[in-house]
């Protein structure tokens, strides 16, 4: 192979800059892919996302016009690149961490934790309520325009981390403020995302509370587990239109965040 690409540089004298380069920006967008939302999704075939990330790597490597390579530190700079754009995709991930768990607030509020299903995307188990509403989230993130947040923080990060570089400068890459506030606030994120159902659920269980001081003969405790999936469910249809303007307003106000 090393004999095969000698030759070919003798015959192209540019083309151990081009394929360098375009080694480095596939490493990147490896690790962009990797964790970024949508791109992670195992739903998608992994011969297709190589596919997408070859396709990417053509399309970007002229853009960043690559100069001569160095001479002996290309597993470093694979390296380093794989992790600046793992970075990149996971500041986006933690945001819809933050709506994932709302939906397990919601679920567990409503009695459904024992209602658990296989997620093929992280190989775990994971609540039903959970699941819709990060499908929902991933859906309204591409509404408002997450894919092209994301392509446009990579393609920023080789004006700010060239591809020869030896060290990630992460308070260029991304607005450590916002980092910071994200992810301090997926748990406050996903409470808000859940109350309405928290505190119709908690005013329900006052009311049974105060039926079986009453009235003891009533099972209460039977009479919870019937309430809860329904009323919750009730409530999560009215306060749906409400929730998905929640959504949109949480990932308008992070698109800043790259």
């Amino acid at each position: 192979m090393e004999q095969v690409v000698s030759q070919i540089s003798i015959m192209f004298p540019d083309f151990a800059r081009w394929f360098s380069a375009g080694f480095i920006v596939f490493a990147r967008l490896l690790g962009f892919i990797r964790f970024a939302p949508i791109f992670n999704r195992k739903e998608i075939a992994g011969m297709a996302k190589l596919a997408f990330a070859f396709i990417l790597t053509v399309i970007l490597t002229p853009l960043i016009k690559p100069v001569n390579p160095p001479a002996d530190s290309m597993l470093l700079l694979l390296v380093l690149n794989f992790a600046a754009g793992a970075i990149i995709g996971y500041i986006a991930q933690i945001i819809i961490l933050a709506i994932e768990s709302g939906g397990d607030m919601i679920n567990t509020q409503m009695g459904l934790s024992s209602a658990m299903v296989m997620d093929p995307s992280t190989n775990s188990q994971t609540s039903i309520l959970s699941r819709v509403i990060t499908l929902l989230g991933l859906i309204i993130f591409m509404e408002v325009g997450g894919f092209y947040w994301m392509i446009n923080a990579f393609i920023r990060s080789f004006e700010i981390f060239p591809i020869y570089a030896t060290a990630i400068p992460l308070e260029k890459i991304i607005n450590l403020d916002y980092l910071v506030t994200t992810t301090s606030n997926v748990l406050y994120v996903g409470l808000q995302i859940a109350s309405p159902v928290l505190l119709a659920t908690l005013g329900q269980d006052i009311i049974l509370g105060v039926i079986s001081k009453t009235a003891p003969q009533v099972n209460v405790f039977q009479l919870s587990f019937l309430f809860k999936p329904v009323f919750g469910a009730a409530i999560m249809i009215w306060i749906l239109p409400m929730l998905i303007n929640v959504i949109s307003d949480f990932f308008i106000s992070f698109s800043s965040i790259y």
